[in-house]
């Protein structure tokens, strides 16, 4: 599976390609503030998840929103700074399918654009192909032993007619979304062909695979010295699924995160935005792929071990 890896020229002479997706969960301005102005000195530019609206019902996090004072100012800064804005679900509630086009209206207000990149909030029931809905037949029947049947059939933004199908808009608007998350800090090695189709699930245009750094205890052991030699010396790419809101700041910055990212900055990378890297990669794959069902059934395979260690996304 890591043929691609061994074909790609980076650009500007670069020997590797890392972007991180930060969904925004527990995380406040005052921590947002420290960990971006880091990565903007270092020269990393990267992909800040955000909830552009404060839902009207009670949300399932404490972090920060569009709506928060200061908040929708800060990450517009950040946009004209070269780091990509995307997507976390309109807010960290369930949302209807009008709430859901009208929080999608306001991410384009405040940023002059709908999000190209996407990742799913684990809570909202809108999500799309999300629970078992992610996973082939013959997997689906661990996964729900393994989540006691709580993620059965509660997810509903693929399934036309239901009050929380949003998919056409998805597919109109977006065109990168998160799939599956692994214990490996070469994404493209797990995941070759991304961004890829999936026609069982035509609502999403592309998906991307991610690399396990939830928090900065795994963000940590992920880009770890070795692991950082190993992405340079594979010549791959890795997209990290992290929460910069998840004890990175308690209250200064983690020292050994600013050691990692510090060391990782200074190798031969090539540092952009989730978006741009996708981009990139569908370049070299005119029209892109699609995956196929051998292909899916490795990838669910490996993401239910994933899954069995971690209990995360």
């Amino acid at each position: 599976m890591s043929e691609r890896c061994s074909q790609i020229c980076w650009p500007e002479g670069k020997s590797f390609a890392f972007t991180i997706f930060d969904d925004p969960d527990s995380q406040s301005l005052e921590a947002g503030r420290q960990v971006y102005g880091l990565l903007r000195e270092l020269g990393l530019r990267t992909t800040k998840g955000v909830w552009p609206v404060r839902g009207p019902r009670e949300p399932s996090d404490s972090g920060w929103t569009c709506a928060d004072p200061g908040y929708a100012e800060w990450a517009r800064e950040l946009q004209e700074a070269g780091f990509e804005i995307g997507l976390h679900n309109v807010t960290s509630h369930t949302s209807l399918r009008e709430e859901t086009a009208a929080g999608l209206d306001q991410f384009e207000r405040i940023f002059g654009h709908y999000p190209r990149c996407f990742a799913q909030h684990y809570s909202c029931a809108e999500n799309l192909y999300w629970g078992d809905g992610r996973l082939s037949a013959e997997c689906r029947l661990l996964y729900n032993l393994l989540t006691r049947f709580q993620n059965r059939n509660r997810f509903h933004g693929h399934i036309p007619g239901h009050p929380e199908f949003w998919g056409d808009l998805c597919q109109a608007r977006i065109q990168y979304v998160r799939s599956f998350v692994f214990e490996e800090i070469n994404t493209l090695k797990i995941c070759p062909f991304m961004p890829y189709h999936d026609p069982v699930r035509p609502y999403v245009n592309y998906w991307y695979a991610s690399s396990e750094g939830s928090n900065v205890q795994r963000f940590n052991a992920a880009i770890c010295e070795a692991n950082q030699d190993r992405l340079e010396a594979e010549g791959g790419a890795c997209i990290m699924y992290t929460h910069f809101g998840h004890s990175y700041c308690t209250p200064q910055l983690n020292s050994r995160f600013v050691e990692l990212i510090g060391r990782l900055s200074k190798r031969n990378g090539w540092f952009v935005p989730v978006s741009r890297l996708l981009d990139y990669l569908l370049q070299h794959n005119p029209g892109g792929h699609t995956i196929t069902p051998g292909q899916r059934k490795r990838m669910e395979r490996r993401w239910l071990l994933h899954k069995i260690h971690y209990g995360t996304a």
